[in-house]
């Protein structure tokens, strides 16, 4: 695994697109001890569905960095200003 540090140095990506990618992974860890911790399979849900739609933004900005495609780019940023 890499450190923040060496993953903050990396590649020619925007900063925007690193710090986003990072508090994302974070909340998904957050979100991931909270549904172990739920006991209220309906709450587990919901939490498993903010999960996913914060899974579903990284794969968008994956997808967008790797094939340069600035028109996803700047939607990709435009929902994450929304969330």
């Amino acid at each position: 695994m890499k450190r923040f540090k060496e993953f903050i140095s990396e590649g020619s990506y925007p900063f925007w697109v690193k710090a986003a990618t990072a508090a994302m992974v974070l909340k998904i860890r957050n979100l991931s001890k909270q549904i172990e911790n739920e006991n209220d399979p309906v709450k587990q849900n919901k939490l498993i569905s903010r999960q996913n739609n914060l899974l579903s933004y990284i794969d968008g900005l994956g997808i967008a960095v790797s094939t340069d495609d600035k028109k996803l780019m700047s939607r990709m940023k435009s929902i994450g200003k929304q969330s």
